[in-house]
């Protein structure tokens, strides 16, 4: 194992669709025109979304945010992700991963990259939105702090 964690991302017309909303990719092999593999650094955090379809609709939705783990230490497994990752957020059907969506859009509208958020701000947005209550944003001044409390334990 080279440190990296690896996705396996599909998609097939109408029917399979993996991939990653965000993440910082340093690695990618194509293995086929539907798949392909990418790697991802240690500690990094990154959104894979799952969907898939039947004749009669959609079977599958899910999104989780995982943080790419370093050998060694314990993670949850999840399909498709080698070795598995920290879980942050794990959340499905359609309506939930909308809202994460949302909020992922909500960020990237303050000009903060996703992956570069608190993971904490993930752990959130999974336990407001599994009650069914609306997730806090994340502002500049939440992602200051986050940088300065990081900074500190550095």
């Amino acid at each position: 194992m080279n440190g990296r964690t690896t996705v396996e991302l599909k998609w097939i017309e109408g029917r399979i669709e993996h991939w990653l909303r965000f993440g910082r990719i340093v690695q990618e092999t194509i293995k086929s025109r539907s798949v392909s593999v990418v790697g991802v650094d240690p500690g990094s955090i990154f959104a894979f979304i799952r969907w898939a379809a039947n004749n009669y609709g959609t079977v599958e939705s899910r999104i989780d945010i995982l943080q790419a783990v370093r050998p060694g230490e314990r993670f949850s497994t999840v399909p498709f992700v080698t070795p598995g990752g920290v879980s942050l957020l794990r959340l499905s059907g359609w309506p939930k991963v909308e809202a994460v969506l949302h909020c992922i859009d909500q960020i990237e509208a303050e000009k903060i990259a996703p992956e570069d958020a608190c993971p904490d701000h993930w752990r959130h947005v999974h336990n407001r939105l599994s009650c069914n209550l609306e997730p806090r944003p994340y502002t500049p001044y939440r992602h200051d702090a986050w940088l300065k409390r990081r900074a500190l334990a550095a």
